[in-house]
C-alpha cells in the first residue's frame, strides 16, 4: 500500500473514532500534500500554482473522507454570504427557469446559493426583497430586465451582471447577451429564401433592449430586398393577446402578409389561433416563426419553426460572469449563439 492510501486509510479511521467532521488538515495528510495546497485546490484557485494530479488527489481525499468547507466561518473570514440574487420578469416562464437552473448549477459547484426574484413585466422599481441587499448578498444576476427596475435591488456597491441588456447602456460591472441579432436574422433569410415578400412583424409590447433589437434586425434585414413589405402588430407575451393582435393585424386593409414573424412562441401559439378562427392554415396560407423554443413549439400543430435560446447556457455564463466580477477578473466575453430550428410551420407561399 502506497503512503498516500496508508495516510487516507488513517484518516478516515481517526475521523470515525471522533465525533467531529473531517478537515482541511486531514485531507492535506490523506492527500500528502500541505493544508495550503488544499486551500487552493479546493477553493478552485490552484491553476498555475498546483499540478493537476496533485489537484485530483486532493479532490479524491476530500471526497472519501466526506469533507465540506466550513462555509460559515469562512464566510465571516470574507465578509461574504455567498449568496446571488437572480431577478427575472416572471416565474410562470420557461425560458426563466432554465436560466435559473444554469446559474444555480455553477453557483453550487462554487459554494453559491442562488436566491430567484421576479418583478412583474420587468419594469420597476422592484421591491427589495430584502431590509438590505447589500448586507445580504453578494451580487445581483438580471435577466432581460429594464435598467430602472434594479435601482431598490442594486444599492450602491453591489455588483450586479445583466443578462439580455444593451451593453452600451447597462449599469451592470458585465453584461451577457444571447445573439438575438443572429436569430432574427436566421428567421428572414429562410423566410426569404421561401420566397416570402409579405411581412407581418408580431412584437413583443414591453419596452426591452432585447425586444429592440429584434424590431431593428428584422427590418434592416428585409429592407435590403425589393419588393418586400413590412406591418407590425404589437401585443403583450401572452397567447390570449396575441390572438386579439394577430386577428385585427390580419383582417388590416391591404394584401394579407404571408408570414408572420413572432418575438415569442407564446405570440406563435395566438396567430395559430387567429389563423384558424380566419379560415386560414398554417402553414399553406400563412406561416409563423417563434422564438425560444419553448416546449410549447413542438406541442402545437403543425410544430413550430424558431429559434433556440440556449437558457440553461445563458443562466451558467451569467453566473461565471458574476464570479469573475467578485474575484476581479475580466469575464468571458462574445454573445452566445443561438440556432434556427425549422419545422412545420413555414413552407413556400401560394
Amino acid at each position: 500500500m502506497s503512503a498516500v492510501h496508508e495516510s487516507r486509510r488513517k484518516s478516515r479511521r481517526t475521523v470515525a473514532r471522533g465525533s467531529t467532521r473531517p478537515t482541511s488538515r486531514d485531507v492535506a495528510q490523506a492527500a500528502g500534500v500541505s493544508q495550503a495546497a488544499v486551500s487552493l485546490v479546493l477553493g478552485d484557485k490552484w491553476r498555475g500554482r498546483v499540478s493537476e494530479t496533485t489537484a485530483e488527489r486532493v479532490r479524491e481525499a476530500a471526497r472519501t473522507l466526506g469533507y465540506r468547507p466550513n462555509l460559515a466561518a469562512r464566510n465571516l473570514r470574507l465578509g461574504r454570504t455567498r449568496t446571488v440574487l437572480l431577478v427575472v420578469p416572471a416565474l410562470t416562464t420557461e425560458f426563466f427557469a432554465g436560466v435559473y437552473t444554469g446559474a444555480t448549477r455553477v453557483a453550487a459547484e462554487h459554494g453559491f446559493g442562488v436566491v430567484l426574484y421576479p418583478s412583474p413585466e420587468g419594469i420597476g422599481p422592484a421591491r427589495n426583497p430584502f431590509a438590505s441587499a447589500q448586507a445580504a448578498l453578494d451580487g445581483v444576476i438580471a435577466s432581460s430586465m429594464a435598467a430602472d427596475a434594479l435601482t431598490a435591488i442594486r444599492g450602491d456597491q453591489l455588483p450586479l451582471v445583466m443578462l439580455d441588456s444593451d451593453p452600451e447602456g447597462s449599469l451592470g460591472a458585465a453584461t451577457v447577451n444571447l445573439d438575438i441579432a443572429d436569430g432574427i436574422r436566421q428567421v428572414a433569410e429562410h423566410l426569404l429564401s421561401l420566397g416570402h415578400r409579405r411581412f407581418l412583424h408580431l412584437a413583443a409590447d414591453v419596452a426591452s433592449w432585447t425586444f429592440e433589437v429584434r424590431a431593428r434586425e428584422l427590418a434592416a434585414r428585409l429592407g435590403t430586398v425589393p419588393g418586400t413589405t413590412l406591418r407590425t402588430a404589437h401585443s403583450p407575451i401572452s397567447i390570449e393577446g396575441a390572438v386579439t393582435a394577430a386577428e385585427a393585424a390580419l383582417a388590416g386593409p391591404g394584401p394579407r402578409p404571408t408570414a408572420v414573424v413572432c418575438d415569442d412562441d407564446q405570440l406563435a401559439a395566438g396567430v395559430y389561433k387567429a389563423a384558424r378562427r380566419a379560415g386560414l392554415r398554417v402553414p399553406d396560407d400563412l406561416s409563423v416563426t417563434g422564438l425560444d423554443d419553448l416546449a410549447l413549439a413542438t406541442a402545437i400543430d403543425p410544430e413550430l419553426t424558431t429559434v433556440r435560446l440556449d437558457a440553461e447556457r445563458f443562466g451558467e455564463r451569467g453566473m461565471r460572469a458574476l464570479l469573475a466580477v467578485l474575484e476581479g477578473r475580466a469575464p468571458e466575453s462574445g454573445d452566445i449563439p443561438v440556432s434556427l430550428v425549422v419545422r412545420g410551420s413555414t413552407a413556400p407561399p401560394r
